[in-house]
């Protein structure tokens, strides 16, 4: 059973929203923010927009809000992004203004951190942030002044923010390493499935036999085409895979900047023919496969969390996942699924032809799975966990002197310090009369609306 806790108002900003998706965190979002409406919080997310559609509408319970970033050439995607979030700034003055009060913000990783820090110091409002990767680990270092920026503005949210809510142990160590982030401000929510969704039967148009003939067996691999997700490493292992299981299709699914790399790949190893690269996928056509595929195979060699696993979970499809980061958290080798070890693809190839040889496994690991999945990560579990983090801070905030009406707590203690100081005869501390002439000034400019208010 859940406690009562307070209802509040939050402002989350986020690039990425159904319909539009470039990695898992549009999904991750509307998950979230259904739940937590569903739980009786009044959120509205500013998100990215487009032509066709609506500026303003409420989906499950959600007010959401989307900017047309400017009509304006970007050179690069860094000034896009900079672009972007003073569009959204310019949306969210006038919707505060419009609101009775505001709780706090919730930002979405680095490329919502400009706005997000904006409005936390113009509302004098608490920001908590969701940091789901970090530009050092997708790259396993800094290469480049890109990477190096991005990496500091990373560091800036996480040090603007109240909170920082992580997808994963992993994920908290690589904060603290990476940014000296405090323990004491790290928060682990893992992220959560809809499990109703991977039993639905839809997609008429869908049919097995688009991927594979009746007597093959699928491996499946769904995600960005690139470095740190390790498709490369699914290719290296098809030859041993085939070698001792001749029936079996690899289907790969996703687009990204090494989408030619690996069909020429594939070509050159001569196992073009045994793989097909879907390119983009829709969800409904990504959940049908999973419920078709016989395993399911996650070789990332850097995964903050692996949403892609419980997926696969949530459709009873069996799954192999590298031994690294928050996969390495989510499955048990040989209790609800099976782990080879990261950049290996011998380990990969012997992992995948276990499932596919042993029919029983497979379903044991499935089903215990699923199971984990209805215990451990259901929207309604991961809401209720958000809301605590939310909780936590707006008592936090309650009590500060932080708040836009509350300038008179901070000099109340200001005054309180200085006669302290004082009444116990430490003259010796320098300045410390400085200041009194001064508080005075703005204990009256605040009384009267002044310009220190």
């Amino acid at each position: 059973m859940y406690k009562e806790m307070q209802q509040l108002r939050i402002l989350m900003l986020s690039w990425e929203y159904p319909p539009r998706s470039v990695g898992g965190l549009a999904q991750h979002v509307y998950d979230l923010t259904t739940a937590l409406a569903a739980a009786g919080e009044e959120v509205h997310l500013i998100t990215i927009g487009a032509p066709e559609l609506k500026e303003r509408e409420e989906i499950n319970g959600i007010h959401v809000h989307r900017v047309q970033p400017y009509n304006l050439s970007a050179p690069d995607f860094l000034t896009w992004i900079q672009q972007l979030n003073l569009r959204m700034i310019e949306y969210a003055v006038p919707l505060i203004n419009s609101l009775e009060d505001l709780d706090l913000v919730h930002a979405h990783d680095w490329l919502v951190a400009y706005a997000g820090r904006v409005l936390k110091h113009a509302y004098r409002v608490p920001l908590i942030a969701t940091i789901h990767a970090t530009e050092y680990g997708r790259n396993q270092g800094l290469h480049n002044d890109l990477q190096r920026y991005i990496s500091d503005v990373e560091w800036w949210l996480a040090y603007e923010s109240w909170r920082v809510i992580v997808c994963s142990h992993y994920m908290e160590q690589e904060m603290k390493r990476v940014f000296q982030v405090p323990a004491d401000k790290i928060r682990i929510v893992p992220n959560g499935v809809d499990l109703a969704r991977y039993q639905k039967g839809e997609g008429a148009h869908l049919s097995r036999s688009h991927y594979a003939i009746p007597d093959e067996k699928i491996v499946f691999f769904v995600g960005r085409l690139v470095q740190e997700k390790g498709a490369q490493l699914l290719l290296d292992a098809v030859p041993k895979v085939l070698q001792y299981y001749s029936k079996a299709k690899f289907v790969i699914a996703g687009k990204g900047p090494a989408q030619e790399y690996l069909k020429n790949k594939a070509r050159d190893m001569g196992v073009y023919e045994r793989v097909y690269f879907t390119g983009y996928i829709d969800d409904d056509t990504r959940d049908f496969i999973y419920r078709e595929a016989d395993v399911a195979v996650f070789p990332s060699l850097y995964e903050p969390f692996g949403m892609v696993a419980l997926e696969a979970m949530a459709a009873r499809t069996p799954v192999v996942v590298a031994d690294v980061g928050g996969l390495s958290e989510i499955v048990q080798h040989e209790v609800n699924g099976l782990k080879c070890y990261p950049g290996n693809a011998n380990s990969l190839a012997d992992n995948i032809l276990r499932l596919l040889h042993e029919p029983e496994l497979s379903h044991r690991l499935a089903e215990c799975a699923y199971q984990d999945l209805r215990k451990l990560y259901t929207w309604d579990e991961i809401a209720y966990q958000t809301r605590e983090v939310y909780a936590e801070v707006h008592d936090d905030y309650e009590e500060s002197a932080w708040k836009t009406d509350s300038w008179l707590s901070g000099i109340d203690l200001q005054k309180k310090i200085h006669k302290e100081i004082v009444d116990t005869g430490r003259y010796a501390v320098p300045g410390y009369l400085m200041g009194e002439q001064r508080t005075e000034e703005m204990v009256e400019a605040v009384k009267s609306g002044g310009r220190y208010h």
